[in-house]
């Protein structure tokens, strides 16, 4: 009784202002929603300008897209392996514009200029929601990425080296799995 009260208090618990859309039962952080539109419309549009007239010998946005797209390709190739890279790179690519950008965003924009009725503007990443929800697409796509590649064999590193340890090293392995996901967590937010 005592927990779940206490779990009830933190879950009312803010911090500052917020603008919040209601969208049904739900209840939405507008100035998150406001931000990440804002900077991904921009993202859109600086790739449509790079991309507007492709050459052979690229200059200006054109090249500067295609060192990104170089530096993005040759991390998920280095980190994911030659084999398997390909398919993730939507993804993976996503991630890193997606954060490099509302990053920036917020370091350069001086969101505070722009008046809201409740709440003020700030960097998507900024939010604890944004970097919970992006540790939680990583941790799953991590998960989803062992189980296609190595079946049910993938959690056989959660009964190493013989399953009489079972017990031990699953408490083990859901151990370091729950503390790279809070650690993933608080990277990105930090």
């Amino acid at each position: 009784m005592f927990f779940n009260s206490l779990l009830t208090n933190f879950a009312a618990l803010e911090v500052g202002q917020h603008l919040y859309w209601q969208i049904g039962n739900i209840r939405l952080h507008g100035q998150v929603f406001l931000t990440s539109w804002i900077l991904l419309g921009a993202l859109l549009v600086f790739i449509s300008l790079g991309t507007k007239k492709m050459e052979n010998d690229p200059k200006g946005l054109q090249n500067l897209l295609e060192f990104l797209w170089d530096y993005i390709r040759d991390l998920a190739r280095t980190q994911i392996g030659e084999k398997v890279y390909r398919d993730w790179m939507p993804f993976i690519g996503t991630l890193f514009l997606f954060v490099f950008v509302s990053n920036w965003g917020g370091a350069l924009i001086p969101w505070r200029l722009i008046k809201l009725p409740s709440g003020e503007l700030g960097a998507p990443t900024a939010d604890i929601n944004t970097t919970i929800a992006l540790a939680l697409l990583v941790s799953l796509s991590y998960f989803y990425a062992g189980l296609s590649n190595k079946g049910w064999r993938y959690f056989e590193y959660y009964v190493h080296p013989t399953p009489i340890m079972l017990p031990f090293q699953n408490s083990r392995g859901l151990y370091e799995t729950f503390i790279t996901l809070f650690q993933a967590i608080w990277k990105y937010f930090g």
